[in-house]
């Protein structure tokens, strides 16, 4: 189980670069409006600073993470460990937020919670195998 949750944590920090790409380094393109709901080119300039900090955040999270993942794997396990639930923790954490503050994104909440939730779980399981 710890490959298995060291699997999904990994793609817990893969989403969250895609997500700083899209927050930090596209927000005003189109596509990326359309992804987030910015219906016009004011609106994406009025929040592009904001998007751009949250994007950093999420950007700090999959480091975090990604760093566990990586002390884990070579045998260097408990940095590692406080580093995968730090990290994967704290982006389930977020998850939760935006899907108890806009219902309407639970989708989007769910991409965010899913992987490292269950990750932190299967990593527990190993943990205890």
């Amino acid at each position: 189980m710890t490959v298995v949750g060291l699997v999904l944590v990994a793609l817990a920090a893969a989403i969250h670069v895609y997500v700083f790409v899209l927050e930090s380094l596209t927000w005003t393109a189109p596509g990326t409006r359309a992804t987030f709901g910015i219906r016009s080119d004011e609106e994406a300039e009025a929040t592009r600073l904001l998007a751009f900090n949250q994007g950093f955040y999420n950007l700090f999270l999959a480091l975090v993470a990604g760093v566990g993942v990586v002390l884990v794997v070579a045998g260097v396990p408990a940095p590692g460990y406080a580093l995968l639930v730090a990290g994967a923790g704290s982006m389930a954490g977020a998850g939760v937020v935006l899907a108890a503050s806009r219902p309407a994104l639970l989708r989007a909440a769910l991409i965010q919670f899913l992987p490292p939730a269950l990750g932190l779980v299967a990593l527990g399981i190993g943990a205890l195998a």
